[in-house]
């Protein structure tokens, strides 16, 4: 089998995403690390931020990504004509995407391992500026996975990017579940064995896959089957971990019970290379036939001629709505679009992240076990990914059948997580659990709209450096509203001298305000709608017909 195509690219980067999200996983390892370091509520957040700061301020990895990961070549446009039948991947500036994955390695390994070393007392108990630095060193690790894998498939796919970054996102959303599952079938009730496996697994997982993951300017036309056969996939192991999930919830499984479940999970991901040998031998099939029939068209290529007037038109239209055809950082944060979405998203991932960081707080609060907080933060991934992998899937296909513009359904999912606080600040039985559905999925689309938004609007050669900057909104709003506005009100609302906070009193007005915050960026994305909508029906809209017309040729 040759290794080097764009169909065995994914699957090492699904591989990759697949370990990448251990910041997911906050809620495990987060009393061990309370306790031992004998932190309050509020330190305990503070510590948190900065594990936000650290997985959402990717600037350096999109710097690193465009310095030696983007092809010189032309062919790095979005442009959805390109049918070459070689890859560009053997031209890179001075490397690939794979040192982006490298660097990423070794944060993750010195953060999570000097955290593992503070915890267990091996190294004197650490003060809280360097336990933050600790913090965020593993997290940051998570954006340079994360650009590495999104940007390469977007190169890849430059069609059906909402699709693809859907299913990257998606599978760094349920990357959290995944590494649970790893806990539960070896580290069962040790939480700080489970952070020297955060240390060690998405080290060690990147620098073995990470020189299959390249740019390849190719297209078959199959392009979109084959996503959808990683999609399925995806939906299929997204319901078994919610299945596992629940059932480990209801009955105590046995050590062989968890092995076997494990190793089953472990089938349904080397099953996308399946996909990716299929994937192969039809586009080498498709190439051929497609061989045949340019030796018998005629030699001035008519076929050609009206594809790259199209392409021109597309750019004349880009230029002349948006000024370039491919912004860097400083062009794109001179526009009203990049601030909008980096408020819309400040709103959103902010509110979803102070709800996640602390949830096993929440669920202590309204008396659930800590089986129960457990599988709630587990839960959480699998929302988180149906999210991101759904928008992603979503918008793609109604913007290719309708031409629906994307921050359309940035609208909706914010308007939804509002209410999806609400019913966790009513404090009912179950509310927890239904609130975090809403909140989660709500959380997760954001996390696939944004990146291919950002795409769209300002180009893809620098698309990295940007939509890492937007993501900065993330631990922006989770600052203010983790620190200053959930862990402020928890540590008011517990009694004198007491360390915990019971009833409905202590997170219900945090969640009210947070449901007024989503809002407010629900109406922020209409403002970015309609400065949009133009944009989308003249620029994305025919660059789609043109992709569809030349698909047909092919």
């Amino acid at each position: 089998m040759n290794t080097r195509n764009k169909w065995v690219a994914t699957v090492a980067s699904i591989w990759i995403q697949c370990t990448s999200g251990s910041s997911y996983a906050f809620g495990i390892y987060s009393p061990v690390l309370k306790s031992s370091q004998n932190y309050d509520q509020s330190t305990l957040d503070f510590i948190a931020v900065f594990k936000d700061i650290g997985a959402n301020v990717g600037l350096l990895s999109g710097l690193l990504y465009a310095a030696v990961a983007i092809p010189s070549s032309p062919s790095h446009s979005s442009s959805s004509s390109s049918s070459s039948s070689s890859p560009s991947s053997s031209y890179y500036g001075i490397g690939g995407p794979w040192v982006v994955h490298a660097a990423g390695a070794i944060q993750c390994f010195i953060g999570y391992f000097f955290m593992w070393l503070s915890v267990i007392g091996f190294i004197p108990r650490s003060p809280v500026p360097l336990m933050c630095f600790f913090m965020f060193l593993a997290a940051h690790a998570q954006t340079f996975f994360n650009t590495a894998n999104v940007v390469t498939g977007v190169q890849n796919f430059p069609d059906y990017s909402g699709t693809i970054v859907g299913v990257m996102k998606g599978f760094l959303g349920l990357s959290g579940a995944i590494l649970i599952q790893v806990y539960d079938t070896i580290f069962e009730g040790n939480p700080s064995s489970f952070l020297l496996m955060l240390a060690l697994l998405p080290t060690i997982v990147p620098f073995i896959l990470m020189s299959l993951v390249r740019i390849y300017h190719t297209n078959t036309g199959n392009d979109k089957k084959h996503l959808n056969d990683f999609s399925v996939i995806a939906l299929v192991t997204a319901a078994y971990l919610m299945v596992i999930i629940i059932l480990e919830n209801i009955v105590s499984l046995k050590l062989w019970a968890r092995i076997l479940t494990f190793i089953v999970l472990l089938l349904l991901l080397a099953s996308h290379l399946s996909i990716a040998i299929r994937a192969q031998l039809r586009d080498s099939q498709s190439l051929v036939q497609t061989s045949s029939l340019e030796r018998t068209r005629d030699p001035v290529g008519y076929h050609e001629v009206p594809s790259d007037v199209d392409k021109k038109l597309i750019t004349n239209d880009k230029k002349k709505i948006l000024g370039e055809e491919d912004l860097n950082l400083l062009q794109a944060m001179r526009t009203g679009n990049f601030w909008m979405l980096f408020i819309a998203m400040a709103c959103g991932m902010g509110s979803g992240l102070a709800t996640v960081n602390n949830i096993s707080q929440i669920g202590g609060s309204l008396g659930y076990s800590s089986v129960e907080t457990s599988t709630l933060v587990s839960l959480w991934s699998i929302w988180n990914f149906l999210g991101r992998f759904v928008a992603g899937y979503v918008s793609d296909y109604f913007l290719h059948l309708r031409g629906w513009s994307r921050p359309l359904f940035m609208i909706i999912t914010l308007a939804s997580m509002s209410i999806g606080h609400v019913v966790i600040a009513s404090g009912l039985p179950g509310a927890l659990y239904a609130g975090s559905v809403l909140v989660g999925v709500c959380y997760g689309s954001q996390w696939s709209l944004m990146p291919t938004i950002t795409s769209e609007i300002f180009g893809v050669r620098h698309m990295g450096t940007i939509f890492n900057t937007i993501s900065i909104a993330s631990p922006v709003g989770s600052y203010i509203l983790s620190v200053r506005v959930v862990g402020y009100i928890y540590d008011k609302e517990t009694s004198a001298g007491g360390s915990r906070c019971s009833g409905t009193h202590c997170f219900m007005l945090s969640f009210f305000i947070m449901a007024s915050v989503t809002l407010m960026g629900s109406v922020v994305a209409f403002g970015l709608f309609l400065r949009t909508r133009k944009f989308y029906k003249l620029v994305i809209c025919r660059r789609l017909q043109h992709f569809a017309s030349h698909e047909e040729g092919i």
